[in-house]
C-alpha cells in the first residue's frame, strides 16, 4: 500500500520542495497552494482553526493509523518568524506545542534535512496508555514567494532504536505550510497549515478511537499555540535560525561506555549552498533578460523561436519506432507511456521580460516517439549508439533526434529514455542554439517542469511542479552525433535528487509523473517558450526494465 511503502531508508539530502495547486484556501491564490483542496473536507472548528480530514483514498489503513487531517489557521507574524519557532525543538516549544516532551537531534544530514527523536505528550489517560515517541526525518524548503514548507516522516535509525517505557509511532506523512497572506490593518498576517497522518501503534489502539482522535486534534492543535505565542511576544525578539538541541547520537554513545563531552549541536540555514546540496529552481523573478533593440518597433521578422521549419513541418512517418515501455492512451492503464498535454504546463510568455506572465505551453516541437525502460549493474550511458533503437530509426528517415537518458543510481542501475523526433532545425533558433551550443550554453538553458498528477501527499510535495534548470542541480553529459543530440542526465551526482529518488522509488508503482523539457528563453527574440516534449508515465514497475545491449 502507497503509505505504508513511502520511505524505506532517509533520503540522503533534502529535496527542494515546490507548490502544489490549491484554490479558495488563501486570500492570496499561490503562497498556500500545497495542499489539495479537492481531496479534503471540513470536519469541525475548534479554537480559531478549521479542521480538515482527509477523504480515503486507499482499500485498507490499518486500525491503529488515523486518516490524515490538518489544521488550518491565520497567526500575525512574518513567515520567517514562525518558521524559526516551528523548527525549535528546545523549552520553547513548551510554550506553544502542548503535545510536545522532548526533542533531540539524532542526526544532521545537511542544512535542509535532520533526523529528528521526539516525545509526545499526549494526556489521554497517561495511567493506563504507555506514552509514545517519534523518530522521524525534516526537511524543510523556502519558497520563492517566500512561504516556507516542512515536511515529515518517520524513519528508522541506528541511534534511535525503541526506548524503554515508550511504544514507537509511525508517521505516515506530516508538516507544515507556511505562507504569506494579504496584510490587514498594517498587520503582517500568515496562514499556518499543519498536517498528519500518524500511526499510534500498540495492540489496543484501533479498538480505541477516541484516543486516536484526541491524540491527532492534540497535535494539531499547535497552530492555535502559535498563534497565541506571537499574539502575546514580541517577533522582534531575536530567536536563533534553527535552535540548539541535543544530540541523540552522543547520549547513545555515552550509555556503550565511550568517553563524551557535553556539547549540542546546530543545524544552521546555509548562507551559500553548493550545487550538490540544493535543486536550483528556475527563479523568474531574479534573471536579467535582454530586452529588442528597439522595445517601440520590435523587428517585423523575428527569429523563429520555436526552432522548426514551418515549411519541413509535415507529418512524420512513426513507422518503425519502438521501445521496450510500451505506450497506452487509456486513462486507466498501468507500466505505460503516454504524450501528455502541453497545455497542462505553463511557460514563459512573448512578454515575459515586462510583466512575468505565463502561458500554456501548447504543442511540444518535437515529436516523443518511443521509450526505454532500461536496467544493468553499471550506469547505462549512450544509449543512442544501440543499434536499431529510435535514434537509428530516426537517422535512416532523415529525421533529427533528440534522447533525453534520466539515469538512476543503485544497488541496480536504471536508465529510462525518452526519444524525440523532429526534421529539420531553423539556423539560429533557439533549439538550434542549445542543439549545437557548448555545454556551459546548455547547462543554463536545459529546463525540467515535473508535476504528479497522482500520488501521496508527500511525493507531490517532494516533486512539485516548480521548473528546474538541470544543469545547475545534477551532472549532465552531452553527446552530439551526425543527426542526434543525447542528453545523459546523472541523478545520482545530486544527493538532493538522491533523497528525492528513496521517497519516489518506494512508490514508484503508485505514482502517474509528467515531464515537460524545454529550452529556457530569456530574450524578447527568443520567447514565448515552447516545449520539446512532455510525457506522462504511469504507474511504472520497476520489474519491468529490461538489461540493453550496448555496444563498447
Amino acid at each position: 500500500m502507497r503509505r505504508t511503502t513511502i520511505g524505506n531508508g532517509p533520503p540522503e539530502s533534502l529535496h527542494d520542495w515546490t507548490r502544489g495547486n490549491d484554490t479558495g484556501i488563501s486570500d492570496q491564490g499561490s503562497p498556500a497552494q500545497v495542499f489539495s483542496r479537492g481531496h479534503w473536507r471540513l470536519v469541525r472548528c475548534q479554537n480559531g482553526l478549521r479542521i480538515f480530514e482527509e477523504l480515503q483514498d486507499v482499500d485498507y489503513l490499518a486500525r491503529s493509523c488515523s486518516r490524515a487531517m490538518k489544521a488550518v489557521g491565520v497567526v500575525e507574524a512574518s513567515c520567517e518568524a514562525i518558521f524559526q519557532l516551528v523548527m525549535s525543538m528546545d523549552t520553547t516549544r513548551f510554550e506553544w506545542d502542548c503535545s510536545f516532551q522532548y526533542g533531540s537531534l539524532v542526526e544532521e544530514v545537511d542544512g535542509h534535512t535532520a533526523i529528528l527523536y521526539h516525545r509526545l505528550q499526549l494526556d489521554w489517560f497517561s495511567a493506563f496508555t504507555w506514552p509514545r515517541d517519534l523518530c522521524y526525518v525534516r526537511y524543510w524548503r523556502r519558497n520563492d514567494d517566500g512561504s516556507y514548507v516542512v515536511l515529515f516522516q518517520s524513519r528508522e535509525h541506528p541511534n534511535c532504536g525503541p526506548q524503554p517505557g515508550f511504544v514507537r509511532a509511525h508517521i505516515e506523512s506530516g508538516g507544515f505550510n507556511i505562507s504569506p497572506l494579504k496584510s490587514r490593518n498594517g498587520r503582517v498576517r500568515t496562514q499556518v497549515q499543519h498536517l498528519m497522518q500518524i500511526d499510534l501503534k500498540g495492540w489496543g489502539v484501533g479498538y480505541l478511537p477516541s484516543f486516536q482522535q484526541h491524540s491527532l486534534l492534540h497535535m494539531l492543535n499547535s497552530v492555535a499555540g502559535l498563534r497565541e505565542w506571537f499574539s502575546q511576544s514580541d517577533e522582534s525578539q531575536i530567536l536563533p535560525r534553527i535552535p540548539v538541541m541535543d544530540n541523540m547520537a552522543l547520549s547513545v554513545s555515552s550509555k556503550k561506555g565511550k568517553k563524551t563531552q557535553d556539547s549540542t549541536v546546530q543545524t544552521s540555514l546555509p548562507a551559500d549552498e553548493s550545487r550538490h546540496s540544493t535543486v536550483e529552481e528556475e527563479s523568474d523573478e531574479d534573471e536579467e533578460f535582454l530586452l529588442p533593440e528597439s522595445e517601440l518597433e520590435p523587428s517585423t521578422r523575428e527569429l523563429d523561436a520555436d526552432g522548426l521549419d514551418e515549411e519541413d513541418s509535415g507529418e512524420i512517418d512513426f513507422s518503425g519506432f519502438s521501445g521496450n515501455l510500451r505506450r497506452d492512451d487509456r486513462d486507466n492503464s498501468r507500466d505505460c507511456w503516454r504524450i501528455s498535454d502541453g497545455n497542462n504546463f505553463r511557460v514563459r510568455s512573448k512578454n515575459f521580460i515586462y510583466d512575468k506572465s505565463k502561458v500554456p505551453a501548447g504543442k511540444p516541437l518535437m515529436e516523443l516517439v518511443a521509450v526505454d525502460w532500461f536496467k544493468d549493474v553499471k550506469r547505462m550511458d549512450h544509449v543512442a549508439k544501440r543499434k536499431g533503437c529510435a535514434v537509428q530509426v530516426a537517422a535512416e528517415k532523415g529525421l533529427f533526434s533528440l534522447a533525453i537518458n534520466l539515469q538512476v543510481p543503485g544497488t541496480t542501475n536504471y536508465s529510462m529514455v525518452f526519444y524525440f523526433v523532429s526534421k529539420k532545425l531553423i539556423p539560429n533558433s533557439l533549439l538550434q542554439r542549445f542543439v549545437d551550443g557548448d555545454d556551459e550554453f546548455r547547462n543554463s538553458r536545459f529546463k525540467l517542469i515535473p508535476s504528479v498528477p497522482k500520488g501521496s501527499w508527500i511525493v507531490r510535495q517532494s516533486v512539485g511542479s516548480t521548473p528546474c534548470l538541470l544543469g545547475k542541480a545534477v551532472d549532465i553529459t552531452y553527446i552530439r552525433g551526425a543527426n542526434y543530440l543525447e542528453i545523459d542526465v546523472d541523478i545520482g551526482s545530486s544527493t538532493v535528487a538522491n533523497g528525492v529518488l528513496g521517497l519516489v522509488c518506494g512508490v514508484i508503482t503508485t505514482l502517474v509523473v509528467d515531464m515537460a523539457f524545454l529550452v529556457q528563453g530569456h530574450t524578447y527574440e527568443e520567447l514565448p517558450e515552447r516545449l520539446i516534449g512532455a510525457v506522462r508515465m504511469s504507474h511504472i514497475e520497476l520489474s519491468s526494465a529490461v538489461v540493453p545491449v550496448l555496444e563498447d
